[in-house]
């Protein structure tokens, strides 16, 4: 009898090889930790400066070791949609999450251009619930969608019919050419853009109106005299494919749950867990992928790629989630503000997927459904002891404690984690009501919500918190990385919303590095591989390098004013180490911009933007968590402006300031190098005997000022583009300050 052939894989993993990479990453370590020895063998010698150097470089070196840990074995995957069905009968269904909270900050055309691409993807329509969730609940945001729905039944059939890349149109009509010269083409061509301008009409229009209160009639009653932040569940069904017919249009549901001023909301991952609730009631599909509003479809097979991954592994637990890199389409030239993160996703992100897998990105994910509801896989079950295991197999008594009050979500959360997530088809509008109940803004108290299930509460980066529970799980994740790119967001184009996304996840993730939830816990008492815990500590500690990134920065000023020394003198052999060091670094750095395809003017404004997240954004994320644990304020969630155009005024590229305090410490960094330099050059310094600053010091004072080059032209500039009189007289007093302290007691040791 012959040997059956075994159906093909859906996907390889495949090793990556940088072996001078490696061998920078080894020079590097090994000349920090020299340099540590060094400080340590002359300390005696040497005063408060050398102290301080010693304590930074320490926190540099844990810093490299936890980021070569972290990149040391790159992987990545290669999946072959087009195997699916030689290996899998039927696709499994899939819902979709779409997230807004502000009509203003996330304009609705953004959101509706998302939704949009979302539905015309090639998938089996019936096996796809797209579900959005609207935290502003916005009148014009649900009129959008209804009016985009109507549009994507025309659009998305010509997506497939020509095979469309670009399925969001505000992409595909700005950017291609058709390359079909066809006269039936060309006229179907100028017919959806005829239909898309209309619909971008429509919108543009109902936003700069408003919907005034004739039009809250009808389908729209139910957003007469709300407020944003106190209303009732809203659910509407803008498009149901009744027939289950796999050409027409998926599911289309809106929602906006229930909000009130006393009750706890948890920003965005309490709304993930009000669409896992409500899409577990009427469609409970198996997989779950979430997007934020901003971020389209830029490669139509991507559900069929991730399929790959989820289901072609023998153990599912090697695919507890599927990660896609977050891009961005129409950055900035050469990367001015830092934030495309081209290098990072290359390396560390390649790095990570060969330990545990990548973290969970808040965004472009995709997730069982079942792992979302807190089930471990087979061989963990209950060894993690200071883990809640969920599965089917639990009494009702425990799934109503954990799930909730409603049976009839306990019964469909049960399906879907004894693997039976396919329930018969249901009319949705019949299961509004239920779903009602279970979007209430008080379904969660004595629940496990945001604890044991669904999404975590507790940070304003849900996302990390969420990964790393499902890590902590015994889970691993997977990237997926399809060519094209899966999905495309738009990046911030100006300075202090950049920063202001900077804060906040400095401010999340250091709640979660100071919460019983943090990786070393997770490492002790569950499943978090050691070097999967290296990882997240990576990546949780930037808020805490604002630290030392500060003082290090202020060193060199402070060397010069008080006539002390932190480097070695120029002839002694010990200024090879910082030489060494400093030249590995930026040969490093250069290789692998270059090696990426990007230039040297990138690689550049990414280490500027480095210094100044850390001694700006990333130093305020650490205040604002330092007065939430005093109990003086708590932290916000700020929502990051996106904007899809292109046209910002001319300020792409441009450093822009504004009145925020974010802007002091990069200010008075730079004018406390201006002050030394005027009391070095003009002989001010204090007497020294035998360790007055030298070359050294000046040439890093020198160093620090073109990293900060952006506030020196902020201090000369007008409007926008200068830093605010109130910025600079509150730096002022901290700089005359800061040299009256250290003079002061500079002299008193004299």
């Amino acid at each position: 009898m012959a040997n059956a052939i075994s159906p093909p894989n859906l996907y390889d993993k495949v090793a990556l090889k940088y072996p001078i990479h490696r061998a920078f990453d080894i020079t590097i370590l090994v000349l920090l930790i020299s340099l540590l020895v060094y400080r340590l063998l002359y300390i005696r010698n040497h005063g408060f400066a050398w102290l301080l150097a010693l304590l930074c470089e320490s926190c540099f070196t844990f810093t490299w070791v936890v980021t070569v840990s972290s990149k040391w074995n790159p992987v990545e995957y290669k999946t072959y949609p087009e195997r699916l069905s030689q290996k899998i009968q039927e696709l499994p269904p899939v819902d979709i999450f779409v997230t807004t909270a502000d009509p203003v900050l996330e304009p609705p055309i953004l959101t509706v251009n998302t939704v949009i691409s979302l539905l015309a993807v090639d998938y089996p329509a019936d096996k796809l619930a797209c579900y959005v969730s609207d935290d502003g609940c916005s009148p014009t945001t649900y009129y959008s969608l209804v009016e985009a729905s109507k549009f994507a039944k025309l659009w998305a059939p010509f997506c497939k019919k020509h095979n469309i890349q670009a399925r969001a149109p505000f992409r595909y009509f700005s950017s291609e050419v058709p390359l079909n010269n066809s006269s039936e083409f060309q006229q179907e061509y100028n017919k959806m853009k005829d239909e898309y301008e209309e619909l971008a009409s429509k919108i543009n229009d109902a936003v700069e109106k408003s919907i005034d209160g004739n039009i809250l009639s009808g389908d729209f009653a139910a957003f007469s005299n709300i407020e944003r932040k106190n209303h009732p569940t809203i659910i509407k069904v803008v498009w149901e494919n009744k027939a289950g017919i796999s050409d027409e249009l998926p599911h289309l549901i809106y929602i906006s749950r229930e909000k009130r001023p006393k009750h706890p909301h948890h920003y965005k991952a309490g709304a993930m867990n009000v669409l896992t609730r409500v899409s577990g009631m009427m469609t409970n599909a198996p997989f779950m992928l979430n997007l934020d509003c901003d971020m389209f479809v830029n490669n139509p097979k991507i559900v069929r790629h991730a399929m790959c991954l989820l289901l072609g592994s023998r153990d599912e637990r090697e695919s507890g989630f599927v990660q896609c890199p977050q891009y961005f389409y129409d950055g900035l030239k050469d990367d001015p503000f830092g934030n495309q993160f081209e290098v990072l996703h290359k390396y560390i992100g390649s790095g990570i997927v060969g330990i545990q897998g990548p973290f969970y990105g808040g965004t472009g994910c995709f997730h069982r459904r079942k792992v979302i509801y807190g089930s471990c896989p087979r061989d963990v079950g209950i060894q993690a002891k200071s883990l809640t295991s969920v599965h089917g197999d639990l009494t009702e008594k425990e799934q109503l404690k954990i799930f909730g009050n409603s049976k009839e979500f306990v019964r469909s959360a049960a399906q879907a984690l004894q693997g039976k997530a396919n329930m018969s088809p249901q009319i949705l509008p019949n299961l509004i009501e239920a779903a009602h109940r279970i979007a209430g803004c008080g379904y969660e108290y004595g629940t496990g919500w945001g604890k044991e299930v669904g999404w975590q509460y507790g940070s304003a980066t849900e996302d990390i918190l969420t990964g790393l529970k499902i890590h902590a799980r015994g889970w691993r994740s997977v990237l997926c990385s399809p060519d094209p790119r899966a999905f495309l967001g738009c990046v911030p184009r100006v300075g202090p919303i950049s920063m202001t996304q900077q804060k906040r996840w400095a401010t999340g993730l250091l709640e979660i590095l100071i919460s019983d939830r943090n990786p070393i816990t997770a490492t002790l008492t569950a499943r978090l591989q050691f070097r999967q815990c290296l990882a997240y500590l990576w990546i949780l500690i930037w808020g805490l390098r604002s630290i030392p990134e500060i003082c290090y920065a202020v060193l060199p000023a402070y060397c010069i004013i008080t006539n002390s020394s932190f480097l070695p003198k120029p002839y002694e052999p010990a200024m090879y180490i910082h030489v060494a060091l400093f030249l590995s670094y930026v040969i490093y750095g250069l290789l692998e911009y270059l090696e990426t395809g990007l230039s040297i003017r990138a690689w550049w404004n990414n280490q500027r933007m480095a210094r100044m997240n850390a001694t700006n954004a990333w130093f305020f994320g650490v205040i604002s968590v330092f007065l939430k644990i005093l109990g003086i304020s708590g932290t916000v969630f700020e929502i990051t402006q996106k904007d899809q155009s292109s046209d910002n005024g001319g300020d792409e590229g441009r450093f822009t300031f504004d009145a925020s305090p974010i802007f002091v410490p990069g200010t008075t960094i730079l004018l406390l190098q201006l002050t030394a330099f005027v009391m070095g050059f003009g002989g001010m310094q204090l007497p020294s005997v035998d360790d007055a600053s030298g070359l050294g010091e000046m040439l890093c004072s020198v160093l620090v000022v073109i990293c900060f080059w952006p506030f020196v032209k902020g201090l000369f500039g007008k409007g926008k583009y200068g830093i605010p009189l109130s910025t600079i007289c509150k730096s002022s007093l901290l700089s005359l300050s800061f040299v009256y302290l250290v003079t002061s007691s500079s002299m008193g040791q004299l």
